[in-house]
């Protein structure tokens, strides 16, 4: 039993040794532990990289485990900080154990991606149509309303197998926000929220979850954020905006759909901007953010998430394109700037 425990704490050494990280200095590292949304894990895992090349003594342990546990992790005082892209309800506000302000960091889009073997084309999808095949209406990728919105497309005469996701999710937040919008029946019999009760379909955990579904499952559909689509090189379509045009989710057309929420933002930056008017917007967009409690009892973590946040809104923005998101606004940091000072 000595030799393996030995053993054990030899391998320990060998890999942080490696790894350039000396067995005292892993000890003395500060954690700060967090948990929250899928959609924007990739850009999160490259700032708490980069960031921690320039603090090696601070080390961020994120879990991509969904918004919905992310809010009740970080409400219950588990981790040091959450993340979602659905805001907090004023209820999960009040319920929560501490005081949380939510903390924008970029720009996402949802997107319908789907498997269709004989159809290479990219697919205009219009929001009645979407709400109508996740509500179990609408089933056949023949179905007129599809064809009429895709001229010239050969559809399939095949049954459409919908994948949504099975966690809470601020993605799925994003996705119903907009059904709802655009289609009475869907807010009537389902709503939005991060967790809904499904129609139909089967469900897929993370945005990881999802993405691998809809690439082994012939004529799927599902949504993911833009990131996942492109990474999985799943083919993803236009979605019409309320200005009558159907736009492709990129960077520019997810900046736009932020442009005209800036005058009306609140304080606590609880918005939501999917169906927003313009003639250039993606219409399935949305800010996501980090949930930071305003008072942070240990002042070294307290000061390094603080420091972070204001890396994150300036120098951090800057890997957000190469990673598929849309950088803040200029008007969104200068608010962000006055509202880091809260956290006390």
């Amino acid at each position: 039993m000595k030799f393996k425990t030995t053993a054990t704490s030899l391998f320990l050494v060998l890999v942080l040794v490696m790894g350039g990280v000396s067995p005292s200095h892993a000890a003395d590292a500060l954690l700060i532990n967090g948990a929250g949304a899928t959609f924007p894990y990739p850009i999160y895992s490259k700032w708490f990289a980069e960031f921690g090349k320039q603090h090696p003594d601070l080390h961020f342990n994120y879990q991509s485990v969904g918004s919905g546990a992310g809010i009740r992790q970080v409400s219950e005082m588990t981790v040091d900080f959450g993340a979602t892209d659905g805001p907090m309800t004023d209820e999960q506000l009040k319920a929560s154990k501490q005081k949380l302000l939510h903390f924008p960091t970029v720009l996402g889009a949802d997107v319908p991606t789907y498997n269709i073997p004989e159809v290479s084309a990219e697919l205009n999808f219009t929001g009645e149509v979407l709400a109508n095949i996740f509500l179990g209406k609408v089933t056949k990728w023949n179905d007129p309303a599809m064809a009429s919105a895709n001229p010239g497309v050969t559809l399939p005469d095949k049954e459409i197998m919908v994948i949504h996701r099975s966690d809470g999710s601020g993605t799925t937040y994003i996705w119903t926000d907009f059904l709802t919008k655009v289609s009475p029946e869907w807010g009537q019999k389902v709503g939005k929220g991060t967790s809904v009760n499904w129609p139909v379909g089967l469900g897929g955990k993370g945005n990881e979850g999802v993405s691998g579904l809809i690439k082994q499952t012939p004529y799927s559909i599902g949504y993911v954020e833009l990131i996942y689509a492109v990474q999985n090189h799943l083919g993803y379509g236009k979605v019409r905006n309320r200005a009558g045009h159907f736009i492709k989710a990129t960077l520019e057309t997810v900046g736009e759909a932020a442009a005209g929420a800036l005058k009306t933002m609140p304080e606590d930056f609880r918005v939501s901007i999917t169906d927003p008017p313009g003639e250039a917007v993606y219409p399935v967009s949305s800010f996501t953010w980090l949930l930071i409690p305003e008072e942070v009892k240990d002042p070294k973590k307290r000061k390094a998430m603080v420091e972070f946040l204001k890396w994150m809104i300036h120098d951090g923005q800057a890997y957000a394109k190469d990673l598929s998101y849309a950088p803040l606004p200029k008007e969104v940091v200068m608010k962000e700037e006055s509202a880091i000072s809260k956290i006390k």
